[in-house]
């Protein structure tokens, strides 16, 4: 099993580190990184293993028949990923499309 991300969702990661720490969520730039990058270690780690639910058609703007699951961060965020599930020479990828949190996306869910 692998698990990947479209260049669009890594370039959102490399934003959010910004955004957090410009938002005074985090009081250094070195913090919000560690943030981000432990999010993507964990979603690259336990995708596979999480409890996946079908992911509602406002989503599709991001890829048909997509799933998401739901990784909490903290008692005030949840991050939803949201995948698609391929074989590729036997292989089972797991294409992250978009990710969002619960400030952000959870209206739709």
């Amino acid at each position: 099993m692998k698990v990947i991300a479209l260049p669009e969702v890594d370039e959102y990661l490399k934003v959010l580190v910004k955004i957090l720490w410009q938002k005074g969520y985090f009081a250094f730039e070195e913090t919000a990184q560690k943030y981000v990058d432990d999010l993507y270690d964990d979603i690259k780690e336990n995708l596979p293993i999480r409890l996946h639910r079908p992911a509602p058609s406002y989503f599709d703007e991001y890829g048909e028949n997509m799933e998401y699951a739901v990784f909490k961060k903290n008692k005030h965020t949840q991050w939803y990923v949201f995948f698609r599930v391929y074989q590729m020479d036997g292989e089972i990828i797991y294409q992250v499309r978009y990710i969002g949190n619960n400030h952000t996306v959870a209206q739709y869910l």
